[in-house]
């Protein structure tokens, strides 16, 4: 028996829905793996990504890393130059100067805020993350580490209830999440738990100028552990990102 037009029109859409949802997986499996793979120090700085060898190792179209490469360049992961394609992002001593000086700017007015603005509640879950912070300080591997850390400082934002101030401060914390990923020298504690601690203190204690002067410190010393001449690593693109 032959399909009615609707028929044939539900059999289009769900193929299509299909082919949707299958496309935005492989580029979300693309992303994750090429940014947790810069999180993780495999891939280096500078590190080509050629839209080839990537179509090759995902079994993806080039419209799909093509995709995938300007959302990672939208987040400062990668830089994309004409002519010369993809590559991981490789932030120099000047940019990183001043993404330093924006986020210690910005963080010193958001723990002021937080001081004037936390409620019960909000210190209690500042100190259920430091908790976490701690237990996981000597088992989770520095990158992740990294990660945790900042999202301490995510925390604290949303306690000083500006969405537009916690909005500039994700960006900031990423770039800075990358540079502390790719340059820091192993065995350092990229976020000291002690100094986020004596923070929610002050926090706690309404002192809004003390905890503004400790997070300018806190971000400083931040600074002073990243290292800006890694070494060279000769991996192959494919085992960089843990695919072979």
């Amino acid at each position: 028996m032959a399909k009615n037009s609707s028929e044939l029109q539900n059999a289009s859409f769900k193929k299509r829905t299909k082919l949707t949802v299958s496309a935005n997986d492989c580029e979300e499996a693309i992303y994750k793996t090429i940014f947790e793979s810069v999180m993780t120090q495999r891939l280096k700085p500078g590190t080509k990504l050629p839209e080839a060898s990537l179509c090759e190792l995902f079994s993806a179209s080039r419209a799909t890393v093509r995709k995938v490469l300007q959302s990672l360049a939208h987040d400062h992961i990668v830089e994309l130059r004409p002519n010369r394609g993809a590559s991981v992002a490789a932030p120099t001593p000047e940019q990183t100067r001043e993404i330093f000086e924006a986020r210690r700017i910005l963080e010193s007015s958001i723990v002021r805020l937080a001081a004037v603005n936390a409620k019960r509640l909000d210190i209690a879950t500042l100190r259920q993350r430091l908790k976490q912070e701690h237990a996981s300080l000597d088992r989770l591997p520095q990158p992740e580490w990294v990660r945790l850390a900042s999202s301490f400082h995510l925390a604290v934002a949303e306690t000083a209830g500006n969405p537009i101030l916690t909005h500039y401060l994700i960006e900031l914390v990423s770039r800075c999440s990358l540079i502390v990923a790719l340059y820091e020298p192993p065995g350092n504690a990229s976020c000291e738990h002690e100094e986020h601690s004596r923070i929610v203190d002050y926090i706690e204690q309404g002192d809004g100028d003390r905890a503004a002067r400790l997070m300018e410190n806190h971000l400083s010393n931040l600074e002073k552990n990243v290292f800006l001449n890694p070494e060279e690593d000769d991996h192959s693109l494919g085992r960089m990102l843990g695919l072979k």
